[in-house]
């Protein structure tokens, strides 16, 4: 994923180096071509009329830790800023009418393609999530509860499924922050296990954006804040996309 990234940021650079030298990363304008603020890329990517199914709403499995905090989160949408942001099977859903760069053009339409994230339909199984994000902070917040499919060490969660939590809540942080469309690099250390069933809430925040990249933290901790699973930080590439005239 890395190196597809830098391949296609170079290939939409100018190449001024030497044969067999590095590639130049493009000089991105802060304005995407369809017309960029933060607040039109939340408005595409949180599309409000969609017969989807959105996996940010509440269900069954949900642990009360969970549904309190979910419940305080909506509140602050309506007079603090937050923004809760949908969550479709895919990302092809996410990024409609959106151009991708040639190297990543999609030349399948098959169906059943899902985020990693979202490839355990059963509800409580799997990842049950959902993610608030604060366009002028530039910060997000995932609620997280991992499910029996994701156990590692008995009636704990592996420690990769928290690992593509973090990568998904950054990714999509990163993207409405500034563009962030590739995650370059992904350190974490671990502190805790996580008790399948309970809640792990995600801090997100994005630390700096300079020279095409962004940079993200984030500290994993129990509901009350006493426990800290585990802290982590990332490095995302811009590369913003355009508007697929094909599509009107």
């Amino acid at each position: 994923m890395i190196r597809r990234g830098f391949q296609v940021a170079a290939r939409l650079g100018h190449h001024g180096a030497l044969p067999g030298g590095p590639y130049i990363l493009p000089r991105l304008s802060p304005a995407s071509a369809f017309g960029s603020s933060m607040d039109s890329l939340v408005s595409r990517f949180c599309q409000e009329k969609t017969d989807l199914k959105n996996y940010t709403l509440p269900n069954a499995s949900w642990c009360p830790d969970m549904l309190n905090l979910y419940h305080e989160f909506l509140e602050k949408t309506k007079a603090d800023g937050w923004i809760r942001l949908p969550s479709f099977k895919s990302n092809r859903n996410h990024i409609q009418g959106l151009k991708l760069p040639l190297a990543l053009t999609v030349t399948s339409e098959k169906s059943d393609c899902r985020i990693f994230t979202r490839c355990i339909e059963t509800e409580g199984q799997g990842y049950e999530y959902v993610i608030f994000f604060h366009p002028s902070k530039k910060k997000s917040v995932c609620l997280f509860q991992p499910g029996p499919y994701l156990e590692g060490t008995p009636r704990f969660a592996h420690r990769g499924s928290l690992a593509a939590m973090i990568d998904e809540t950054f990714s999509k942080t990163a993207y409405l922050a500034g563009e962030g469309l590739f995650t370059l690099n992904l350190s974490i250390t671990f502190k805790n296990l996580i008790r399948v069933g309970s809640l792990a809430v995600l801090n997100i925040d994005v630390e700096k954006i300079e020279d095409q990249k962004l940079y993200i933290s984030c500290v994993a901790q129990s509901a009350d804040q006493q426990t800290v699973y585990t802290k982590a930080s990332g490095t995302f590439l811009q590369l913003h996309l355009e508007e697929d005239s094909s599509q009107y």
